[in-house]
């Protein structure tokens, strides 16, 4: 398994925050205290799940950077759980 680091851009927009240009890099020093950080097992999976959040964050909007953070942040548990 290799531990990724989560990053993205929140930007502003008419109906509020998105979030986009999902990508991660690999770690040896993952950081879930100020961001978000995951382990997988290689590049497909870390594909396939950087192309599920631009689907899934494409049409969300926040009212401010810290639900557009926390709301990245469970999916990504949640997707964890999961695997």
């Amino acid at each position: 398994m290799i531990s990724y680091q989560l990053n993205w851009k929140t930007l502003p927009g008419l109906r509020g925050l998105s979030c986009s240009e999902f990508r991660a890099l690999a770690t040896d020093a993952p950081d879930n205290q100020r961001g978000v950080a995951f382990r997988c097992a290689g590049e497909l999976e870390r594909d396939d799940l950087l192309r599920r959040l631009e689907e899934y964050f494409a049409d969300q909007r926040f009212s401010n950077a810290a639900a557009a953070f926390e709301a990245v942040k469970a999916w990504v548990v949640d997707w964890a759980a999961k695997a």
